[in-house]
């Protein structure tokens, strides 16, 4: 029996969950500069009610991009 240098497995499932993570976080916060972008220009056109679900629509996608924050170094501090 020869023993394995590297785990393959292991190493595709850390560049798969990287690469997910990387796209997922980058297009929420995408999205968040796009609500507070909007939210602006809104509120500009006098239009609150479209300015504010701007502003939601923003303030959620920062709030996921902070809660995976949270998570990724709850994850690394586990392990």
């Amino acid at each position: 029996m020869i023993a394995t240098i590297v785990h393959t497995d292991e190493l595709l499932q850390t560049i798969a969950a990287s690469v997910i993570a990387g796209i997922g976080v980058t297009f929420a916060f995408s999205v968040g500069i796009w609500g507070a972008g909007q939210f602006i220009e809104l509120s500009r056109n006098e239009r609150p009610v479209a300015a504010t679900a701007a502003l939601a629509m923003g303030g959620l996608a920062l709030a996921c991009v902070a809660a995976s924050i949270v998570i990724g170094i709850i994850v690394m501090t586990s392990k």
